[in-house]
């Protein structure tokens, strides 16, 4: 950690972003804002760069959100040098819900932000910065920071309830072709669109891999990475490099299929 804690905002909203860089001054005069930000790919960027001890995400920020922003960056955080910041997302929506949060791995604050409930969230951040920087006491775990991002994505993604897919309408030529979900080996989103790949075609959708996920059955298909959905009943093989990433390998393609932190729970016996 810095002798001085160092902090990114991200919020999409400037007059937002300028009032909360303001009361953070008045709380914690020591806290030095290094960026304000206002999308989740420059959060990304930027923190990466950074490395910023603490960080505050709107959830709800155009293109890449911050929840999605935040499972990226923990992707990419090389935990062995440097303690993923601590984490605290600013929503003006409250579906995300209390609950989401009990694990304290991750805080949160509602738009408009009261200055008590952000003196509160200041004040453990404090107490965690003073812990660390006297006693080197541990941060919290990282695996519970994966969990907790696992489970409010999870919850954005549960929150409008959808009817399961069977096929999926596909464009071939001046045709719409039904495709059966079962033959569908991985989704991937790729710029504007979302590849179809099946054992012996690829097409292209445009339908978001968002929207698409909850219309998905779980048991059968799994998120491995922020632009990847797989067919869990085509593994084949799991593997792992020499810096620990696991890849995947599905029966009915060459391709190999790179698994994020975020979802590596799933092969924890590897």
């Amino acid at each position: 950690m810095t002798a001085q804690p160092i902090a990114l905002i991200a919020e999409d909203e400037p007059l937002l972003a300028a009032a909360l860089q303001a009361e953070l001054a008045q709380l914690w005069p020591e806290l030095r804002i290094v960026a304000v930000v206002g999308d989740g790919v420059s959060a990304v960027h930027q923190s990466l760069a950074l490395q910023p001890d603490l960080l505050f995400f709107d959830i709800r920020m155009p293109g890449m959100s911050g929840l999605e922003a935040a499972a990226e960056l923990a992707d990419q955080w090389d935990t062995a040098t440097r303690p993923f910041p601590a984490l605290v997302f600013v929503t003006a929506y409250d579906e995300y819900a209390v609950q989401a949060f009990e694990a304290q791995a991750v805080d949160y604050l509602l738009k408009p932000v009261q200055s008590a409930r952000l003196q509160k969230t200041m004040d453990k951040l404090r107490a965690r910065w003073s812990q660390a920087s006297v006693y080197a006491a541990p941060a919290p775990s990282f695996d519970a920071t994966l969990g907790q991002l696992r489970a409010l994505l999870e919850t954005a993604s549960a929150a409008t309830p959808h009817t399961r897919l069977k096929h999926v309408q596909v464009s071939v030529g001046s045709s719409i072709r039904m495709v059966a979900v079962e033959e569908v080996l991985y989704f991937e989103a790729a710029d504007k669109y979302v590849r179809v790949l099946t054992g012996n075609h690829e097409y292209l959708i445009r339908t978001p891999l968002k929207d698409l996920l909850p219309q998905l059955d779980p048991e059968q298909f799994w998120q491995i990475h922020r632009g990847t959905v797989v067919n869990s009943s085509v593994i084949d093989s799991v593997s792992r490099d020499e810096a620990g990433k696991l890849s995947l390998s599905l029966r009915g393609s060459k391709d190999k299929l790179a698994v994020s932190r975020l979802y590596a729970h799933r092969f924890k016996a590897m």
